[in-house]
Protein backbone atom coordinates (compact mmCIF):
# COMPACT_ATOMS: atom_id res chain seq x y z
CA UNK A 1 0.00 0.00 0.00
CA UNK A 2 3.02 2.46 0.83
CA UNK A 3 4.66 1.60 -2.55
CA UNK A 4 0.95 2.26 -3.88
CA UNK A 5 2.08 6.38 -4.68
CA UNK A 6 5.42 5.87 -6.22
CA UNK A 7 3.82 3.52 -8.90
CA UNK A 8 1.05 5.73 -9.58
CA UNK A 9 2.80 7.33 -12.33
CA UNK A 10 1.45 11.25 -11.70
CA UNK A 11 3.28 13.06 -13.81
CA UNK A 12 4.77 12.92 -17.31
CA UNK A 13 3.57 14.26 -20.60
CA UNK A 14 0.33 12.18 -20.48
CA UNK A 15 -0.54 12.69 -17.25
CA UNK A 16 -3.90 13.68 -16.18
CA UNK A 17 -2.82 15.13 -12.88
CA UNK A 18 0.07 17.07 -14.14
CA UNK A 19 -2.71 19.57 -15.08
CA UNK A 20 -1.47 22.68 -17.38
CA UNK A 21 -4.55 24.16 -17.72
CA UNK A 22 -7.63 25.62 -16.40
CA UNK A 23 -10.16 22.08 -17.36
CA UNK A 24 -7.34 19.78 -16.87
CA UNK A 25 -7.11 21.60 -13.06
CA UNK A 26 -10.52 21.12 -12.49
CA UNK A 27 -10.40 17.56 -13.52
CA UNK A 28 -7.39 17.03 -11.16
CA UNK A 29 -9.25 18.48 -8.25
CA UNK A 30 -12.17 16.32 -8.73
CA UNK A 31 -10.26 13.09 -8.94
CA UNK A 32 -8.11 13.82 -6.36
CA UNK A 33 -11.52 14.58 -4.02
CA UNK A 34 -12.43 11.51 -5.29
CA UNK A 35 -9.88 10.48 -3.97
CA UNK A 36 -10.34 11.58 -0.70
CA UNK A 37 -13.75 10.42 -0.26
CA UNK A 38 -13.52 7.50 -1.22
CA UNK A 39 -10.21 6.61 1.23
CA UNK A 40 -12.62 8.22 4.29
CA UNK A 41 -15.51 5.62 3.08
CA UNK A 42 -12.65 3.00 3.00
CA UNK A 43 -11.57 3.84 6.65
CA UNK A 44 -15.14 4.05 8.10
CA UNK A 45 -16.18 0.65 6.76
CA UNK A 46 -12.84 -0.59 8.31
CA UNK A 47 -13.64 0.89 11.74
CA UNK A 48 -17.61 -0.49 11.35
CA UNK A 49 -16.30 -3.96 11.11
CA UNK A 50 -13.34 -3.89 13.40
CA UNK A 51 -16.72 -2.41 15.92
CA UNK A 52 -18.78 -5.71 14.70
CA UNK A 53 -15.95 -7.76 15.10
CA UNK A 54 -15.74 -6.57 18.67
CA UNK A 55 -19.03 -6.70 19.52
CA UNK A 56 -18.97 -11.06 18.93
CA UNK A 57 -22.67 -11.16 17.21
CA UNK A 58 -24.58 -8.59 19.72
CA UNK A 59 -27.22 -6.86 17.33
CA UNK A 60 -27.31 -2.98 16.50
CA UNK A 61 -30.13 -0.44 15.26
CA UNK A 62 -31.50 -1.74 11.94
CA UNK A 63 -32.80 1.84 11.44
CA UNK A 64 -29.70 3.24 12.43
CA UNK A 65 -27.52 1.17 9.55
CA UNK A 66 -30.34 1.33 7.09
CA UNK A 67 -31.55 4.65 6.97
CA UNK A 68 -28.42 6.58 8.88
CA UNK A 69 -25.47 4.85 7.24
CA UNK A 70 -26.71 3.33 4.28
CA UNK A 71 -29.30 6.04 2.72
CA UNK A 72 -28.56 9.43 4.33
CA UNK A 73 -24.79 9.09 4.23
CA UNK A 74 -24.71 7.60 0.75
CA UNK A 75 -27.30 10.34 -0.50
CA UNK A 76 -25.03 13.19 0.94
CA UNK A 77 -22.37 12.18 -0.38
CA UNK A 78 -23.35 11.72 -3.73
CA UNK A 79 -25.15 14.72 -3.98
CA UNK A 80 -22.35 16.47 -3.22
CA UNK A 81 -20.12 14.89 -5.81
CA UNK A 82 -23.02 14.94 -8.27
CA UNK A 83 -23.33 19.01 -7.88
CA UNK A 84 -19.70 19.69 -7.73
CA UNK A 85 -19.20 17.84 -11.13
CA UNK A 86 -22.32 19.48 -12.82
CA UNK A 87 -20.80 22.65 -11.81
CA UNK A 88 -17.12 22.19 -13.20
CA UNK A 89 -18.49 20.38 -16.19
CA UNK A 90 -20.39 23.49 -16.64
CA UNK A 91 -17.41 25.84 -16.07
CA UNK A 92 -15.25 24.07 -19.04
CA UNK A 93 -18.40 24.73 -21.80
CA UNK A 94 -17.30 27.02 -25.01
CA UNK A 95 -18.85 30.44 -24.01
CA UNK A 96 -19.77 32.52 -27.25
CA UNK A 97 -17.04 34.96 -26.82
CA UNK A 98 -14.05 36.27 -28.98
CA UNK A 99 -11.76 32.94 -28.11
CA UNK A 100 -9.21 31.56 -30.79
CA UNK A 101 -11.36 29.10 -32.81
CA UNK A 102 -9.21 26.26 -34.62
CA UNK A 103 -10.35 22.78 -36.21
CA UNK A 104 -9.06 18.80 -35.36
CA UNK A 105 -10.32 16.77 -38.20
CA UNK A 106 -9.64 12.71 -37.74
CA UNK A 107 -9.01 10.82 -39.97
CA UNK A 108 -7.47 6.85 -40.02
CA UNK A 109 -4.56 7.48 -39.17
CA UNK A 110 -3.69 11.48 -38.67
CA UNK A 111 -4.85 14.89 -37.06
CA UNK A 112 -5.04 17.83 -39.94
CA UNK A 113 -5.41 20.44 -37.43
CA UNK A 114 -6.37 24.83 -38.71
CA UNK A 115 -4.94 27.22 -37.26
CA UNK A 116 -4.30 30.89 -38.00
CA UNK A 117 -0.42 31.59 -39.25
CA UNK A 118 1.96 34.25 -39.03
CA UNK A 119 -0.01 36.27 -41.47
CA UNK A 120 -3.50 36.11 -39.86
CA UNK A 121 -4.49 33.55 -42.85
CA UNK A 122 -5.49 29.80 -42.04
CA UNK A 123 -3.01 27.40 -42.24
CA UNK A 124 -3.03 23.48 -41.80
CA UNK A 125 -0.97 21.08 -40.20
CA UNK A 126 -0.17 17.69 -39.49
CA UNK A 127 -0.48 16.58 -35.88
CA UNK A 128 0.63 19.61 -34.87
CA UNK A 129 -1.40 22.35 -33.59
CA UNK A 130 0.11 25.80 -32.59
CA UNK A 131 -1.74 28.29 -30.46
CA UNK A 132 -1.03 30.96 -27.92
CA UNK A 133 -0.26 30.07 -24.31
CA UNK A 134 -2.21 31.89 -21.66
CA UNK A 135 -5.60 32.59 -23.90
CA UNK A 136 -8.35 30.34 -23.91
CA UNK A 137 -9.31 28.69 -27.60
CA UNK A 138 -12.13 26.33 -28.91
CA UNK A 139 -11.29 23.24 -30.98
CA UNK A 140 -14.06 22.41 -33.21
CA UNK A 141 -13.51 18.61 -33.94
CA UNK A 142 -14.51 16.73 -36.30
CA UNK A 143 -14.12 12.91 -38.32
CA UNK A 144 -13.99 11.90 -41.65
CA UNK A 145 -14.72 7.98 -41.38
CA UNK A 146 -15.11 6.47 -37.33
CA UNK A 147 -15.17 7.47 -34.34
CA UNK A 148 -12.04 9.45 -32.73
CA UNK A 149 -11.29 10.97 -29.35
CA UNK A 150 -9.43 14.13 -29.15
CA UNK A 151 -7.78 14.12 -26.08
CA UNK A 152 -5.01 16.49 -24.45
CA UNK A 153 -4.25 15.36 -20.61
CA UNK A 154 -2.54 17.86 -19.68
CA UNK A 155 -4.51 20.58 -21.14
CA UNK A 156 -8.62 19.14 -20.14
CA UNK A 157 -10.69 16.22 -21.00
CA UNK A 158 -11.72 14.00 -23.80
CA UNK A 159 -14.15 15.00 -26.98
CA UNK A 160 -15.20 12.63 -29.54
CA UNK A 161 -14.75 13.45 -33.18
CA UNK A 162 -17.80 12.21 -34.91
CA UNK A 163 -18.51 11.63 -38.81
CA UNK A 164 -21.10 14.18 -39.86
CA UNK A 165 -20.75 16.25 -36.58
CA UNK A 166 -18.78 19.05 -34.82
CA UNK A 167 -17.95 19.20 -31.18
CA UNK A 168 -16.51 22.14 -29.88
CA UNK A 169 -13.73 21.65 -27.09
CA UNK A 170 -12.63 24.73 -24.71
CA UNK A 171 -8.79 25.04 -23.66
CA UNK A 172 -6.18 26.78 -22.27
CA UNK A 173 -2.35 26.10 -21.83
CA UNK A 174 -1.65 28.10 -19.21
CA UNK A 175 2.23 28.32 -20.18
CA UNK A 176 4.90 27.59 -23.52
CA UNK A 177 5.24 24.22 -24.11
CA UNK A 178 4.66 21.02 -26.61
CA UNK A 179 1.43 19.22 -24.60
CA UNK A 180 1.12 15.89 -25.29
CA UNK A 181 -2.30 14.28 -27.38
CA UNK A 182 -3.60 11.15 -28.86
CA UNK A 183 -6.61 9.38 -30.02
CA UNK A 184 -8.63 8.75 -26.67
CA UNK A 185 -10.98 5.59 -28.99
CA UNK A 186 -9.59 2.52 -30.80
CA UNK A 187 -10.54 3.35 -34.56
CA UNK A 188 -8.54 1.17 -36.00
CA UNK A 189 -5.42 -0.77 -36.85
CA UNK A 190 -3.65 2.51 -36.73
CA UNK A 191 -4.93 3.67 -34.11
CA UNK A 192 -1.32 4.25 -31.55
CA UNK A 193 -0.20 5.85 -34.64
CA UNK A 194 -2.84 8.79 -33.76
CA UNK A 195 -0.76 10.80 -32.05
CA UNK A 196 -0.10 14.99 -32.29
CA UNK A 197 1.42 17.74 -29.98
CA UNK A 198 -0.03 21.04 -29.27
CA UNK A 199 2.20 23.74 -29.31
CA UNK A 200 1.98 26.61 -27.51
CA UNK A 201 4.11 29.44 -27.93
CA UNK A 202 4.47 32.81 -26.77
CA UNK A 203 2.25 35.32 -27.86
CA UNK A 204 4.74 38.23 -27.16
CA UNK A 205 6.84 36.25 -29.57
CA UNK A 206 6.79 35.54 -32.98
CA UNK A 207 4.97 32.92 -33.71
CA UNK A 208 6.89 29.46 -34.50
CA UNK A 209 7.77 27.89 -38.12
CA UNK A 210 4.78 25.85 -39.50
CA UNK A 211 6.78 24.95 -42.45
CA UNK A 212 7.66 21.43 -41.48
CA UNK A 213 4.12 20.43 -40.09
CA UNK A 214 2.18 21.74 -43.23
CA UNK A 215 0.07 19.35 -45.02
CA UNK A 216 -0.82 19.01 -48.30
CA UNK A 217 -3.54 21.21 -49.78
CA UNK A 218 -5.48 19.17 -51.30
CA UNK A 219 -5.99 16.82 -48.01
CA UNK A 220 -6.77 19.25 -45.51
CA UNK A 221 -10.30 21.09 -47.17
CA UNK A 222 -12.23 18.67 -44.42
CA UNK A 223 -10.32 20.53 -42.01
CA UNK A 224 -10.60 24.32 -43.12
CA UNK A 225 -11.81 26.67 -40.81
CA UNK A 226 -14.84 29.19 -42.46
Amino acid sequence: MLAVPLLAACDGPLSTLDPSGPAARGAAFLWWAMLAGATLITLMVGVMLALAIRNKGGRASERHWIWGWGLAFTLSVLTVLVGFSLWLGERMLARADDALEVSAHAGQWEWRFTQPGPDGQPVATLNRLYVPAGASFDVVITSEDVIHGFWVPQLGGKMDAIPGHANRHRLRADAPGIYEGLCAEFCGFGHNFMRFTVIAYDPALPMPDMTEAMAPFADTQAGMLP
